[in-house]
């Protein structure tokens, strides 16, 4: 009986380790950084807008492309023009059609016809600036959506890091936990022994709910930053994420060295932008010169389907100059224009901004390098503050509230290091994002 019962409880201690395991993934930051290029929406979006402008440029082959047209026209006509016309057109043409009568009241004829044609662009010069202004925006789409990628990859690295903030947090609540209900295990001697006062054992106790409750927040924490993360990957499954690297501060003076570039992947897409609406503003310009295209079609007619007894072709060109469209013309060229120094403007002002951006993250991040030095130095007080005070509550020397401030105080300072921490790691990559 007692083998029986030994090998249940190992059984379930077995099922309760796999449970776990599968409830809890090791992941590391690199594995997410792959998964997330292969797989975040957000990128795909953003790759699928490149191919869409890609599209539009490829639109614009048409300005050097032939236009091919293929089409086959059955009728039947007692038309007296369209009859005399058919009979010329299938080469069947008689003395005997030139008598009045006929001409004027014609037998029932059918002709079909199948005419190839062919219509060439030479010379369209606002055409010629249209496909820059489109190739420019093809390439500000490419290097937006390069941009878009580093963003993913700094919310990825924000992301990584707050689930590396809330596990190490859960370490701490937990072992603060431990600490609350070993001084509560004092606390209820002392009282049993008449050293404490009721109210005192209810500190203890309203300490350890409040520690506990912490605890519970801080678990849903690190399922939403896991939740997060997979989101980010582009995954759902059913397991909590963990990182395989703890949270550690890498302080890296290098980084203060970095200036911001003009040669960044948005600020890149911003000029290509501006350069696009350069050249539809001269393609409106253009608009005004003369066009010259060439045109030609071969015919095929008969009186049945498909038939191709008579031939003929037809080859030309034309130049067209369209002198006067109204105001039309004259408004879209001064909306042109506007849309460009509206660009220009806007490239300038998201400069200056990215240079405030900057400035100010390299300000923080001092701040938090700063603060992290000082946060750490609050730890280890705390934690030598809590040790001498426990140690005379052992005793019967200290009070319980001057207990339970330190612990409190103490707590509240690992927890604030913790998130120093995380605020330097982040500082710190923002800044070569907004180099990069």
């Amino acid at each position: 009986m007692q083998i029986k019962n030994s090998f249940t409880y190992l059984f379930f201690i077995f099922n309760l380790l796999i449970v776990n395991a599968q409830q809890e993934k090791l992941i590391s930051f690199d594995e997410v950084l792959s998964k997330v290029e292969k797989n975040n929406h957000t990128i795909k979006i953003s790759e699928q807008d490149y191919t869409i402008s890609k599209a539009d440029y490829n639109q614009s082959n048409a300005v050097f492309l032939p236009n091919i047209t293929v089409s086959h026209t059955g009728i039947t006509t007692t038309n007296p023009l369209m009859a005399f016309g058919s009979k010329l057109n299938q080469e069947i043409l008689t003395q005997a059609d030139f008598n009045p009568a006929l001409l004027n009241d014609p037998n029932e004829i059918r002709n079909f016809a199948t005419k190839i044609e062919v219509q060439q662009p030479i010379f369209n010069a606002d055409g010629l600036f249209m496909r820059k202004a489109a190739k420019a925006k093809m390439s500000a789409v490419e290097l937006q959506s390069a941009r878009t990628t580093d963003y993913i990859k700094l919310e990825v690295t924000k992301a990584y890091m707050q689930l590396q903030l809330a596990y190490k947090a859960v370490e701490v609540l937990e072992k603060a936990k431990e600490a609350a209900l070993e001084n509560k295990k004092i606390a209820d001697n002392n009282f049993k022994q008449g050293y404490m006062q009721k109210a005192d054992i209810l500190a203890v106790e309203v300490h350890v709910t409040e520690v506990e409750n912490q605890l519970l927040t801080t678990k849903s924490n690190v399922k939403n930053a896991s939740d997060y993360l997979m989101f980010l990957m582009g995954e759902n499954i059913e397991a909590t994420l963990k990182p395989s690297e703890n949270l550690e501060a890498l302080i890296n003076l290098n980084i203060y060295n970095n200036e911001l570039s003009d040669n960044r992947a948005d600020i890149e897409a911003m000029k290509k932008s501006s350069e696009a609406y350069t050249n539809m503003h001269k393609a409106n310009k253009m608009s005004y010169l003369p066009r010259l295209n060439a045109f030609g079609s071969y015919e095929l007619y008969d009186d049945n389907l498909f038939g191709t007894d008579a031939k003929g072709y037809l080859v030309g060109a034309q130049l067209s100059w369209n002198v006067f469209e109204g105001f039309k013309r004259i408004g879209k060229t001064q909306k042109s224009k506007a849309e460009l120094d509206k660009a220009e403007l806007s490239l300038e002002q998201y400069k200056n901004k990215s240079q405030l951006e900057f400035n100010k993250a390299k300000r923080d991040l001092k701040d938090a390098e700063n603060k992290l030095k000082l946060t750490n130095l609050a730890v280890e007080q705390s934690n030598e503050a809590l040790r001498i005070r426990t140690n005379r509550f052992e005793q019967g020397l200290e009070k319980t509230s001057d207990l339970l401030i330190s612990e409190t105080q103490y707590l509240q300072k690992q927890l604030e290091y913790l998130q120093t921490v995380f605020n330097y790691n982040y500082t710190k990559a923002y800044v070569a994002f907004l180099t990069k």
